[in-house]
C-alpha cells in the first residue's frame, strides 16, 4: 500500500511540475534595451479598430516572450505603455507569420532602433522600404527646394515644380506594383498594393496583381483582401 501510495505521490508531482505546452504557431522572443517596466499589447487591426491578442508585463527583464496563433500572415504591431513615461515612439509594426520571431529593440527608439528577424514577409517589407524612402527623400528635397526659393523671393514655376513632384510618385506606384509581381508568393505581394498603392492603382493594375498571385498567397488574409479591393473597384467603375 505504501509502494502504491508512494507511485502516486511521485505521478502527482511530476504533473504538477509539467508547463502547460503553449498554444499558437509562432514563438515570439524579443528584448527591449532600457525598459525596467511596463506593459506591452500585441495587436492585429480588426474590421474597425485594434484588437488586442496578448499582454505582457515588463518588471526588471527587459526579455519578452509569447505564442501567438496566426492563421495567415498579417501585420501585427507591439504597442508600448512606458507607463509616467508619455511618448509618441510607442507602436512597432511586425509582419508577423508562423515560425519563430525575434524583436531586438531599445527603450529610447523604439521603432527606429528594431531588428525583426525570423519572417521572410518581414524581410522583404524591409527591403522595399530602403528603396520607398529615396522617393520620400526626394519629395521632401524638392518641397524643401520651394520654400527656400520663396523664403528668397525668388521666382518659381509652379507647374514645374508640381510635375517633378508627380514623376517622383509616379515612380513610387510603379516600384510598389513591380515589387508587388516580383515577389507574387509571398503575402507581402498584396498587403503593398493595399497600402502603398490602393486608389492610385487602376483597376487593370489591380487585376494583373491579383491574378499573379500564387493560389497559396491569394488565398491569404491579404490576398482575400485584395480581391475584395478589386471587386468593389471594378464595380464602382462599372456604376
Amino acid at each position: 500500500m505504501k509502494k502504491i501510495l508512494g507511485a502516486m505521490a511521485v505521478c502527482l508531482l511530476l504533473l504538477s511540475c509539467q508547463k502547460e505546452k503553449p498554444k499558437g504557431n509562432l514563438h515570439l522572443t524579443g528584448n527591449i534595451e532600457g525598459l525596467k517596466k511596463g506593459t506591452l499589447y500585441i495587436t492585429r487591426l480588426g474590421d474597425s479598430s485594434f484588437v488586442s491578442v496578448d499582454t505582457i508585463k515588463i518588471d526588471g527583464d527587459s526579455h519578452f516572450e509569447s505564442w501567438l496563433d496566426i492563421k495567415s500572415p498579417e501585420m501585427y504591431y507591439i504597442v508600448l505603455d512606458r507607463g509616467k513615461t508619455n511618448s509618441i515612439d510607442d507602436r512597432l509594426p511586425f509582419f508577423a507569420e508562423a515560425g519563430k520571431m525575434n524583436i531586438e529593440t531599445t527603450l529610447e527608439q523604439f521603432y527606429a532602433q528594431a531588428k525583426i528577424t525570423g519572417s521572410k514577409n518581414q524581410q522583404l517589407l524591409d527591403d522595399y522600404k530602403k528603396v520607398n524612402d529615396r522617393f520620400t527623400s526626394q519629395n521632401l528635397d524638392i518641397t524643401e527646394l520651394l520654400l527656400r526659393k520663396q523664403h528668397a523671393k525668388v521666382a518659381v514655376n509652379a507647374d514645374s515644380i508640381a510635375r517633378v513632384q508627380d514623376y517622383v510618385l509616379k515612380r513610387k506606384y510603379l516600384y510598389a506594383a513591380q515589387f508587388a509581381l516580383n515577389n507574387k508568393d509571398h503575402e507581402i505581394a498584396p498587403y503593398i498594393v493595399l497600402s502603398e498603392i490602393n486608389e492610385n492603382a487602376t483597376v487593370v493594375l489591380l487585376d494583373r496583381i491579383r491574378k499573379a498571385l500564387t493560389p497559396k498567397v491569394a488565398n491569404s488574409y491579404y490576398g482575400k483582401k485584395l480581391t475584395q479591393y478589386y471587386n468593389e473597384r471594378k464595380k464602382a467603375e462599372q456604376q
